[in-house]
């Protein structure tokens, strides 16, 4: 199972009414690390004739983020199998190592052309591992 990470600095347009990361940042970068891994391992024929759609989503907020902390970001897909993948994402503050969020999403291959589900390739699948 491949692991797909990166590191981001929280900033003041991170930052909500109560002085810590809004909790629609940690969707965003939910997605955007599931978008980022995708694209850093998909060839452009891939790209040109398929794409995912979100089924459903589950974040967990266990800890909280400040401005100017450094977050890592952590994706990897478990599981591939049909039409779909569930992928995980664990966000942690780089330098105490604490968890802030968890989340599990189950995510759809859809075939650009038909707009349809459609079953995962053994070289997609081969994507995330």
């Amino acid at each position: 199972m491949q692991i797909f990470e990166k590191t981001i600095t929280v900033s003041e347009d991170d930052i909500d009414d109560l002085n810590h990361v809004n909790n629609v940042r940690y969707v965003q970068w939910v997605q955007d690390i599931a978008k980022d891994h995708w694209l850093a391992f998909a060839t452009q024929d891939i790209l040109a004739s398929y794409s995912w759609f979100l089924v459903n989503h589950f974040i967990e907020y266990k800890s909280q983020a400040l401005l100017g902390d450094t977050i890592h970001l952590k994706t990897y897909v478990p599981l591939v199998e049909g039409v779909s993948t569930i992928r995980h994402v664990e966000i942690t503050n780089a330098n105490t190592k604490k968890l802030i969020v968890k989340s599990k999403a189950k995510w759809c291959l859809i075939d650009n052309k038909t707009q349809r589900p459609t079953r995962i390739t053994p070289e997609i699948g081969e994507l995330f591992n």
